[in-house]
């Protein structure tokens, strides 16, 4: 019953084989091969932008980090939520790889308004040359709080930012659960809704670690490339990285996972109406959510062999049985339903 991360999840058969065909004879090093090629005009295709520039990354971290030092100068400012994934889970790299700092916003349920981001902008250019200047916004889709944000409140976001001559930046770890959540195109969630770049996760969707940094500006191409390498990130036998993300956008691999792991979180959503004291926190309609259960249902779920994590700290302490202590449940492509009844079952008793 592992619960704690879609990371935890095992690859995909499909990508597994894409990996070792990829592996049969020699190929040109540094992307220079026909399966990069392949790869970068299907993940082109799946986006509906002929034109825009596609590299790949190992790691979703190093892929938002490559992008927003794209779109920020060293001077700036880059608007985020206080809680993005930027923020919380990558040490600083958006930073580091930018020389840009984050300016944080609050929002309920894990979400930026364009009122908050307008404010947030106009105090930063308040500062003059004495502060950060207004740089790119990014936004998590699905949000660290398991939401996700409507086609029309990333318009309404990317609109903000474009008043003020500024770019859009979408964080899409789990871009594909959030596709399955809205029911839209991977071309209506970003170019569309006036994203400029986005990192499309492949790694916590049954890929083996592989992300596309996708810039819709292709005279961003060359500075990517430049970025990539500078920063240590071009593979040496870049075919592997690539074998997996032509994999997973063939015959539409990526959403068929991403569907599949939304199903198991909406069952498990569904079934709390079993679990005495249980209470969803934030609409969770992606494959993430907040949740509280009483402590003694945490107990029994642990002594059943469940593994989740519990905010705050990951310990049991001492306290009222029946108090109720906040959870993370996170479903991956390969849960089952029994996996998900199992832990229902666990948490009544």
């Amino acid at each position: 019953m592992m619960f704690a991360s879609d990371n935890t999840g095992p690859v995909h058969p499909a990508i597994m084989e894409a990996v070792l065909a990829a592996n049969d004879g020699s190929a040109m090093p540094y992307g220079n091969d026909a399966t990069t090629a392949a790869a970068r005009q299907a993940v082109r295709d799946l986006f509906e932008a002929p034109d825009t520039a596609v590299e790949f990354v190992a790691t979703g971290s190093v892929a938002n980090a490559l992008a927003l030092a794209c779109l920020a100068k060293p001077w700036d400012g880059v608007f985020c939520h206080r809680t993005a994934h930027v923020e919380e889970d990558e040490c600083g790299a958006p930073d580091f790889y930018s020389g840009a700092k984050t300016i944080l916003i609050d929002g309920a349920e894990g979400r930026i308004t364009p009122e908050a981001l307008e404010a947030a902008i106009v105090q930063c250019q308040g500062r003059g040359v004495h502060g950060a200047q207004p740089g790119p916004v990014t936004i998590t889709n699905i949000t660290e709080r398991g939401t996700v944000y409507s086609l029309g409140q990333i318009r309404a976001l990317s609109d903000v930012a474009r008043a003020h001559g500024l770019a859009t930046h979408l964080d899409g770890a789990r871009f594909a659960n959030a596709c399955a959540a809205l029911g839209c195109t991977p071309a209506e969630m970003t170019w569309k809704a006036g994203v400029d770049a986005v990192s499309f996760g492949g790694t916590k969707n049954g890929c083996m670690g592989v992300e596309a940094v996708v810039m819709f500006d292709p005279a961003k191409g060359r500075e990517l490339e430049l970025r990539r390498k500078r920063g240590g990130h071009l593979f040496s036998k870049h075919r592997y990285l690539s074998a997996q993300m032509a994999a997973y956008c063939a015959d539409g691999l990526w959403l068929t996972m991403a569907q599949a792991a939304n199903a198991r979180m909406a069952q498990l959503v569904q079934g709390l109406a079993r679990v005495p004291g249980a209470q969803l926190c934030n609409p969770a309609p992606g494959n993430l959510a907040f949740i509280e259960v009483p402590r003694a249902a945490h107990r029994r779920a642990f002594a059943a062999g469940a593994q989740y994590y519990l905010f705050p700290g990951d310990g049991l302490d001492a306290g009222p049985e029946d108090a109720a202590l906040r959870c993370r449940i996170v479903c991956d492509w390969s849960k089952t339903s029994e996996d998900v009844e199992r832990l229902l079952a666990a948490w009544v008793g």
